[in-house]
C-alpha cells in the first residue's frame, strides 16, 4: 500500500514512524514533511493548505490512503476532494471538521445535543463584548476564544477585567489570529483537571485510543502564555476506568449520532479536550484530528497495526476492531525555540539527537528541516522527546535524560512535565 501523510509537525512524524512499521505499507510520501523524514518517507514539497495540488498528487501516484494530520486542510475540504477523485482518506469532511474550525458551532452543537460543556456567550462586536465583561454577569477568571482556527493559540484565560478587555482587543480589533477573531466566544472558566480523549471514528462507531494529558502553558507551574503544547503524558492521570464509559456515552457517542443525524457523519479522529469537574466530564473543545503533542505519547503505546485501524475507519468500519495497548506510561517533552510562542529565530543547528535516542527515547521532529545533511531549527516547537516506562516516574526520567543530550541555540523547555502525576503516584 502507498500512503500520503499530510502535515509537517511532530504529530505527523509520529504517524509516519508508526505507519512505517506496518507490513501492509510499501511506501510513504510525506507532504511537506520535516527533518525527521530520512529512512521513513519521501518528502513532497506541497503545503498542507494546497489541497488541490495534494489531491492531484494522490491521483498521480495512485495513493491507497491519505492520512491528514493538521486541521487546516480538513477545514479546506481536502478529504471531500480526495473522495470525489476516488482516493480513500483518513479524516473528516469539511462539514464534519466544523467541530474544530468553529468553536461557536461546537458550543451550539453541544447545547442542541445535551453534551456537557461550560456556559458561554457569542459576540460579533467588540464593544458589546466589552460591555458584557464590565457587567455583573461576568465572572472571573473567564475564557475568551477566537472562533476559528488559530494554531492552538486563540484561547486566552483572563484573570480580571483588564486582561479580558486586552484579550478582546487582541482577538477582535487587532486580529492577532486573523479572521479567526471575527467572532468571539466568551465562556465559563471550568475548574478541575484536564484530560485528552481521542476516538478513531467511522461515522457511526468510535473507538477510544489511549488517553493523554497535555501541558499548554509555556512555563513551569502552568505559567506564561498558552502554546500549542509543551509536553504530554499518557495515560491521563485524572481518568479512572469508570470515567471512560461515561465520556464515550455522553460525549463521543452523542456527537457521532448527532453529526450523522445532521448529515455530516464524522470519520477520522475525534479529539475531546475535557475538564474533569466536580459535576463530571465537561467538553472544553473538539479537535477533528489527532492532538499535538498528545499523539507523541498515545501512538507509541498502541501495539496494534495503526494502518489497519486508520484504513478500517476510512473503509469498512471499525466495529469489532481489537485495539492492543501497552501498559507502559509515556512522557514527551517539547524542546522549543527561544521566544516561542512569540517571535523566534530559525536555522540553528541541532546537536545530540542520536545521543538522545541511544538513551532509549524516541525523538520526533516538529519544527526542523534538513539543511544539506545538517538538521536545523525551523519552527517554534522543534522536537518532541518521548520515552516509555513501567511507571510515569521512569518514563519522565528517561525523557529528561535524553533531552539533556540535545542542544541548539536558545533551546527552551519546561522542567515540570508530568511531575504532578509522579508526586500523586
Amino acid at each position: 500500500m502507498k500512503l500520503l501523510v499530510v502535515g509537517a509537525g511532530g504529530r505527523e512524524h509520529t504517524l509516519v514512524w508508526k505507519l512505517k512499521k506496518s507490513s501492509h505499507v510499501s511506501e510513504i510520501f510525506w507532504a511537506p514533511g520535516n527533518g525527521g523524514a530520512e529512512g521513513l518517507a519521501k518528502r513532497v514539497a506541497i503545503s498542507p493548505d494546497s489541497v488541490t495540488e495534494l489531491a492531484d498528487f494522490a491521483v498521480d501516484k495512485r495513493i491507497d490512503l491519505v492520512v491528514v494530520g493538521p486541521e487546516a486542510p480538513l477545514s479546506l475540504g481536502l478529504v471531500d476532494m480526495l473522495e470525489a477523485k476516488g482516493i480513500k482518506a483518513y479524516g473528516p469532511s469539511k462539514n464534519a471538521a466544523r467541530l474544530e474550525s468553529s468553536k461557536i458551532f461546537t458550543k451550539e452543537f453541544c447545547v442542541r445535543n445535551s453534551i456537557p460543556t461550560g456556559l458561554f456567550k457569542v459576540f460579533t462586536d467588540s464593544v458589546k463584548a466589552a460591555e458584557f465583561l464590565r457587567s455583573s454577569e461576568a465572572r472571573f477568571p473567564i475564557v475568551l476564544k477566537a472562533d476559528g482556527l488559530a494554531a492552538g493559540k486563540g484561547v486566552i484565560i483572563a484573570c480580571d477585567l483588564a486582561e479580558a478587555l486586552a484579550a478582546v482587543k487582541a482577538i477582535m480589533v487587532d486580529r492577532e489570529f486573523g479572521e479567526a477573531g471575527s467572532r468571539l466566544l466568551v465562556e465559563e472558566f471550568l475548574r478541575g483537571e484536564e484530560a485528552s480523549v481521542m476516538a478513531v471514528c467511522d461515522g457511526e462507531n468510535g473507538l477510544i485510543i489511549p488517553t493523554a494529558r497535555d501541558f499548554k502553558r509555556a512555563l513551569d507551574n502552568d505559567k506564561g502564555p498558552n502554546t500549542g503544547g509543551m509536553g504530554s503524558l499518557s495515560p491521563a492521570p485524572i481518568l479512572r476506568d469508570g470515567d471512560l464509559p461515561i465520556i464515550k456515552e455522553k460525549i463521543i457517542d452523542r456527537t457521532l449520532g448527532a453529526m450523522a443525524a445532521e448529515g455530516s457523519p464524522f470519520r477520522g479522529t475525534l479529539y475531546a479536550g475535557l475538564m474533569m469537574t466536580a459535576e463530571g466530564p465537561k467538553l472544553l473543545e473538539f479537535n477533528a484530528r489527532f492532538g499535538d503533542p498528545e499523539t507523541q505519547v498515545v501512538v507509541p503505546r498502541i501495539k496494534s497495526d495503526l494502518f489497519e485501524l486508520l484504513a478500517a475507519s476510512a473503509q469498512e468500519g471499525i466495529k469489532g476492531f481489537r485495539l492492543e495497548v501497552s501498559d507502559e506510561a509515556a512522557v514527551s517533552v517539547v524542546a522549543a525555540s527561544g521566544g516561542y510562542p512569540g517571535k523566534y529565530p530559525k536555522g540553528f543547528e541541532i546537536k545530540g539527537i542520536r545521543e538522545a535516542e541511544k538513551q532509549g527515547a524516541i525523538v520526533f521532529h516538529a519544527g526542523t528541516r534538513d539543511n544539506n545533511g545538517i538538521i536545523v531549527t525551523d519552527g517554534g516547537r522543534v522536537l518532541n522527546v518521548t520515552a516509555l516506562g513501567g511507571t510515569v516516574r521512569t518514563a519522565r526520567e528517561s525523557a529528561y535524560r535524553a533531552l539533556s543530550c540535545i542542544h541548539f541555540e536558545g533551546m527552551a523547555f519546561r522542567g515540570d512535565i508530568a511531575m504532578e502525576a509522579v508526586e500523586r503516584s
